[in-house]
């Protein structure tokens, strides 16, 4: 439980040593790996200049440590948890998509169907689909699902 509570907080964390992942295209989400041109292990000055300047920059702290935040347009957010390089890129805006067109509004069964080795579960009434563990230093691609659809998609590291 305490995993899921991380994910819907946002708070996915890097784990140690982990490598950047060349840029997707813009406008993809490619599951494990990145979302808008985004990849997990990226720099802030990485993401700048592939995303530009961001409309909003928070300076957070949560269960997990300081927590630096970006909004972009799209409803597409960064998180650089322990602040130095992307542990997590959502969105909850319809733009992003899987290279099969999977992204928030999709069902339940779309995601099944079109994202390799997606799972779907309910847990305390939280349902998702996601494709990798949530074991400590584990990457994640997390669809929240609300009334069969998809609401939030995360690609991340998960700490705990």
């Amino acid at each position: 439980m305490r995993h899921i509570r991380a994910m819907i907080g946002g708070a996915i964390a890097i784990a140690a040593g982990v490598v950047a992942l060349a840029p997707a295209a813009s406008g993809a989400i490619v599951p494990q790996r990145a979302m808008a041109g985004i990849s997990l292990g990226m720099t802030r000055a990485q993401v700048t200049r592939v995303a530009g300047k961001p409309l909003r920059v928070a300076q957070l702290h949560n269960e997990f440590g300081a927590l630096t935040r970006l909004s972009y347009p799209g409803a597409v957010v960064v998180d650089f948890q322990g602040n130095s390089t992307v542990t997590a890129v959502s969105t909850t805006g319809t733009r992003e998509r899987t290279a099969h067109g999977v992204g928030v509004g999709s069902t339940r069964a779309q995601v099944l169907r079109h994202v390799p080795g997606a799972r779907c579960e309910t847990t305390a009434g939280f349902a998702h689909c996601y494709v990798g563990s949530f074991g400590p230093g584990t990457r994640v691609t997390d669809f929240v699902l609300a009334r069969g659809r998809v609401t939030r998609v995360t690609v991340g590291f998960v700490i705990d």
